[in-house]
């Protein structure tokens, strides 16, 4: 019966947003919806965001009141994990013990579940710990360290030695994984060789407070290691310039290579001309780890020098960042073979990454191998991302756009099916009450292993629900059957038109753009301030409500859905004059800033794919890649199909005042 009821309000609910019921027949509608419970729509929605205020006040009876209200409410189990988590130190192992062995499958239960078992490896429970443990679905590295700490009651020497391969992380670790190596540096499992490895590990990643508590464990220069990595950090050019040359012993070198690094990314300039200088008291191994280092800083400089220095360091080992700007550098001066040569000498998991699949095939087809080439493009083609729309455009005879349309659509019964699933009912409610964070690790538990068709109806679910971006993010899962319409939301599209002519834009790069920054959640803020289904930040939609004249506007205003596009809009406009139209150059503008945008341009054309390629900004270089590929796709579905390679165009050269001089270098 209670299915019944859930497929009689689905189809009423989806005949009235389609409009597709007779006037007579609405009132028969608006009867099923009346009847349909109260509680699995928003009835107790307010008193769960009171019971989650008193949660972050602290203030636990103001929460026990709620929490009776709330006992049969889809979001109990989390009203229940506020309580608890509280005062986690105080509650009873039963009580603890009771909700984590709860039936539900939910994200709240294993964050208690981490949060208690931390709190019994700090007071070294581990009997409690043990038992617990082996119930944990997502661990973290301090967990780790206390499932170390407590096998090492059992077999201390086993667990120090396990403890040794956490060992050689650059990052700073949690401290109670310093127990386990104190220890282990007690017993001789972990040597001075091994602490100065992860001291130029630490240096590698300028992880300046590490390197300083690694150099305070060296027996031999405790002292003056931790001053001269303060004062190397602090100013590399004049650390280098103070190098007595007849300092050469392994600890001074590993730190004015350290010197020299911070340098490079600053200026590589002034880094080869203190190189120079000082480059005798290297051995050859630690000479051609330095040039391995210019040559990737000198990447990210966008540096055409960078495949020189790069190739002068000759046999080197290079780490996965190093090989991934090798090729790049390649790419920017249109080196095919060089291209095809660093992509070569990656480890064959790095090599099948579909970045370098792609560009692998690229290179093999501009050096002239064009069956080889033919070959990788061929299974990367029938990928929907944007390589593999890259990779279509290369073949003549490859599917289509077309072949994106719907293969697959759920029926009612199959959403009403799984509409009653409490997983589902507790994301809408999360989302119903803010918790976008909270909705959107519900929703990752539900979607989780399901199949194509589970997907694309918990998809649909979503969208009925304006769940845009988990509508977006399920139907993005797929496999073998899709629903492009799903995947390629385009709300707002009525509400979009007058801005769009306005502004004179591409719609399918305006929505490309959109799906990109907020997936048309109309509340979603960043970490820096932006806002809105457009991410603007406060200071520039001031700018333009000044521009466009808008009285009375207030920060607020940003989050209403039509002064958002409008200001959205003129903002898109306004930086795409200032990227000479190029959609690519806008792109990256829009997530960068403009400046940054042209600085990245080189002195000659470049091809689209390669200037995105080799944007230095990881988040801007994808950020590009996913708006111009949805921009494709957006355009397959409004109607006018263009290539991906088309829409990225030709990023014309760097004006010749803004072409730095360059000086004698490898």
């Amino acid at each position: 019966m209670r299915l019944l009821l859930f497929f009689l309000v689905l189809v009423a609910q989806s005949a009235l947003a389609e409009n597709t019921v007779s006037v007579s027949d609405k009132d028969v509608v608006s009867e099923i919806l009346s009847g349909y419970p109260v509680g699995l729509h928003n009835s107790g929605d307010t008193d769960f965001s009171i019971a989650h205020e008193a949660f972050l006040a602290g203030d636990s009876k103001k929460l026990a009141r709620y929490a009776q209200r709330l006992r049969t409410h889809p979001l109990e189990v989390y009203v229940s994990y506020y309580q608890l988590s509280l005062d986690l130190e105080k509650a009873a192992p039963q009580s603890v013990d009771a909700f984590l062995s709860r039936k539900e499958r939910s994200p709240v239960i294993d964050q208690l579940r981490i949060e208690w078992l931390k709190f019994l490896g700090k007071t070294r429970q581990w009997d409690l710990f043990d038992k617990e443990f082996p119930r944990l679905i997502k661990s973290d590295i301090e967990l780790t360290c206390y499932e170390l700490q407590s096998r090492s009651q059992k077999n201390h020497l086993l667990a120090l030695r396990d403890a040794r391969i956490l060992w050689f992380d650059g990052e700073t670790l949690p401290e109670n994984c310093g127990t386990l190596f104190d220890a282990a540096r007690a017993t001789g499992i972990i040597n001075l060789l091994d602490i100065r490895e992860r001291l130029r590990m630490a240096l590698e990643i300028n992880n300046v407070s590490l390197a300083t508590h690694l150099a305070g464990l060296m027996t031999e220069n405790a002292d003056a290691m931790p001053a001269d990595i303060r004062k190397a950090s602090a100013n590399p050019a004049r650390y280098l310039g103070n190098l007595s040359l007849s300092k050469t012993g392994e600890d001074q070198r590993i730190i004015a290579l350290f010197a020299l690094h911070r340098l490079a990314k600053q200026n590589p300039d002034l880094a080869w001309s203190n190189w120079e200088r000082i480059s005798m008291l290297f051995p050859n191994g630690e000479q051609q780890y330095f040039l391995g280092w210019l040559g990737y800083e000198a990447a990210r400089n966008l540096d055409d020098r960078a495949i020189g220095w790069y190739t002068a360091a000759g046999n080197t080992l290079l780490n996965e960042r190093q090989l991934e700007w090798r090729v790049r550098a390649a790419l920017r001066v249109q080196d095919w073979q060089a291209v095809l040569d660093s992509i070569n000498s990656m480890s064959t998991k790095q090599q099948g990454d579909i970045a370098w699949r792609y560009w692998k095939a690229r290179s093999l087809k501009e050096l002239g191998k064009v069956v080889e080439a033919r070959t990788l493009f061929a299974p990367l083609s029938v990928e929907y991302n944007y390589y593999g729309q890259l990779a279509s455009d290369e073949l003549a005879d490859a599917q289509t756009m077309s072949a994106t349309q719907s293969r697959y659509q759920p029926d009612e019964q199959a959403i009403a099916a799984l509409w009653i699933r409490p997983d589902v009912q507790r994301t809408v409610a999360l989302y119903r009450t803010g918790l976008r964070s909270e909705a959107l690790e519900e929703w990752r538990w539900v979607v989780s292993g399901m199949n194509d068709r589970e997907l694309l109806t918990a998809a649909e679910i979503a969208r009925r629900n304006k769940m845009f971006d988990r509508a977006i993010g399920a139907a993005d899962m797929t496999i073998n059957l899709h629903d492009f319409s799903l995947r390629y939301l385009a709300p707002y599209r009525d509400e979009m038109k007058s801005y769009i002519l306005t502004n004179g834009l591409d719609e399918a790069w305006v929505y490309g753009l959109m799906r990109q920054e907020s997936r048309f959640a109309t509340h979603a803020k960043s970490g820096v301030g932006a806002a809105g289904l457009m991410q603007i930040m406060p200071s520039t939609a001031r700018w333009i409500a000044q521009k466009l004249g808008l009285k009375n506007y207030r920060n607020s205003s940003l989050h209403e859905l039509d002064t958002n596009l409008r200001l959205g809009t003129y903002y898109m406009k306004a930086v795409l004059s200032q990227a000479e139209n190029s959609l690519v150059l806008a792109s990256a503008a829009y997530n960068a800033g403009p400046t940054r945008a042209l600085q990245w341009r080189a002195d000659r054309p470049l091809e689209g794919a390669i200037y995105t390629e080799t944007i230095p900004f990881d988040e801007t270089r994808e950020y590009v890649k996913k708006v111009m590929s949805n921009t494709t796709y957006y355009a397959d579905q409004f109607g006018t199909p263009t290539s991906l390679r088309q829409k990225m165009g030709i990023i014309p050269a760097k004006p010749a005042d803004k072409q730095p001089g360059k000086s004698n270098a490898p």
